[in-house]
């Protein structure tokens, strides 16, 4: 099983978690590229943090809202959204070649992650603008999403991924952050439930359902006040209980 964690998203003077910690507990790190968050000096500092580490390295390609840090739902026309995903995509690139790694896959952040799960328009530009750079490139996205068969048949391979530190609706959705429980808090709490994902397959709902997910990856969110003693909690269980953690993308280097 994968962990992974949305990093280099400080700007400035400004910081956003722990990513040295984070570092040393995730297998694979979805960096910022400028759009919802992160400046060049942050994200090249992450990017070399991740490649001594061995970690491999995603492109969080976003919405350009800085402001909402890429949590506003944005109409873009499909021929814009296709150029910015191309845009991120290649100003990783960069970074990641002067940090001595390179960028493996894609996981879209915040509003983009949640409307591309449904939105065909919008999810075939993400697509397109993946393929653009390079098709050998793995779209990581929300598990049991219709993206991940659009994204199949375009020929991309595909991860999908389960979220530790967040609620679940029963049809397989995340829970609105603007309803109470949204976000979960006790690091126990989620390393059960994640422990039971990578043994079982399946994870309590919000009303007390279980909900079958298949997913490869965990994601615990970086800007969360617990997220690596969380990270760090779940990695524990895992392999006290015989779950290798690796990353999809193999070795970060």
């Amino acid at each position: 099983m994968d962990i992974n964690s949305d990093l280099g998203e400080g700007y400035g003077a400004w910081a956003m978690g722990d990513d040295a910690a984070m570092l040393g507990i995730v297998s694979s790190a979805n960096i910022a590229c400028g759009f919802h968050a992160g400046d060049p000096l942050t994200i090249l500092s992450t990017l070399r943090e991740a490649a001594a580490r061995g970690v491999a390295v995603g492109a969080h390609v976003s919405y350009p809202d800085r402001v909402g840090f890429g949590r506003r739902k944005m109409d873009v026309a499909p021929a814009e959204l296709t150029a910015d995903v191309i845009y991120q995509i290649g100003a990783l690139q960069g970074l990641a070649a002067a940090a001595g790694t390179r960028v493996r896959y894609v996981k879209p952040h915040g509003a983009l992650y949640n409307t591309i799960a449904d939105d065909a328009v919008q999810a075939d530009a993400v697509i397109a603008g993946i393929r653009a750079v390079d098709p050998g490139l793995t779209l990581m996205a929300l598990a049991g999403a219709p993206i991940l068969d659009r994204a199949r048949a375009a020929g991309l391979t595909v991860v999908a991924e389960a979220f530790a530190d967040r609620a679940y609706t029963p049809t397989g959705a995340l829970v609105s952050r603007r309803d109470p429980g949204a976000v979960l808090h006790d690091p126990d709490l989620v390393a059960a439930r994640m422990l039971r994902l990578a043994t079982e397959g399946v994870i309590e709902a919000a009303d007390g359902s279980t909900l079958r997910l298949e997913a490869q990856s965990i994601c615990v969110h970086g800007d969360s006040p617990a997220a690596v003693e969380m990270a760090a909690r779940i990695r524990e269980r895992l392999l006290a209980e015989g779950v290798q953690v690796a990353s999809f993308a193999g070795a970060g280097r």
